[in-house]
């Protein structure tokens, strides 16, 4: 019998929003997938220790993601990952592949749970509380209210939007980009708010577009609610 993959998302970042199942599977099984290559340093390993503390028992898998905009690289660097884990899968282990927040919303596992799947294996995605929930919590407000929609978008790739739909908008993976998303921002009229490193012991909040950083960290998500 072939084990199974999981993808366990972790939450935000404070170990007390972790699931119960994402704690009673990094108990239970043995091999612990951690995307970096380092796998002790990572923020996911950092958090699932703070509720986990026996995950420094396990045998930790590290799994390299390139930060490069070169898709054959990238690709080829997910199939590593996969077949990294296919050889535990092979003998008949689980593999939890841990992830920040939510493993379902803009997460490194879904690259490698297309070549695991194609190959054969089984995959489970478990739940985690996603960055965006955590802000608003962060923030003491709610993302959206009657009919309100929401507008998840990962900033990097979206500086050019008007954020001209009624709703709330969330920008994810804005640090890398902050000057030009603030232009956007300040462009659209909305009330902007940010919270940097949300439910860390580093965490930061910003009030309006001006106060945020044009070097905020990497952890830096904003919500943009229409003007009232």
């Amino acid at each position: 019998m072939k084990g199974i993959a999981y993808g366990v998302g972790v939450g935000p970042g404070d170990p007390e929003l972790m699931t119960l199942k994402a704690v009673r599977l990094i108990r239970e099984n043995d091999v612990i997938a951690v995307p970096s290559k380092n796998p002790t340093e990572a923020t996911a390993y950092k958090i699932a220790a703070g509720a986990v503390p026996e995950i420094a028992e396990k045998t930790l898998l590290p799994i390299n993601f390139l930060m490069v905009k070169d898709r054959a690289l990238i690709d080829e660097e997910h199939k590593k990952g996969a077949k990294l884990i296919e050889e535990y899968l092979d003998q008949g282990k689980n593999v939890v592949f841990i992830t920040l927040g939510d493993s379902t919303i803009y997460c490194t596992f879904g690259y490698l749970q297309h070549y695991l799947e194609a190959d054969g294996y089984e995959v489970k995605l478990v739940p985690g509380i996603p960055s965006f929930c955590a802000a608003a919590s962060a923030l003491n407000i709610s993302l959206t209210e009657w009919d309100e929609p929401l507008h998840v978008l990962p900033a990097a790739h979206k500086t050019n939007d008007k954020l001209d739909l009624p709703g709330t908008y969330v920008l994810m993976k804005s640090a890398s980009f902050m000057k030009e998303v603030k232009e956007t921002l300040r462009a659209s009229g909305r009330d902007v708010q940010c919270v940097e490193n949300a439910t860390m012991e580093n965490q930061n909040i910003y009030r309006s577009v001006d106060e945020i950083p044009d070097d905020s960290g990497y952890f830096s998500l904003i919500i943009a609610k229409e003007h009232k």
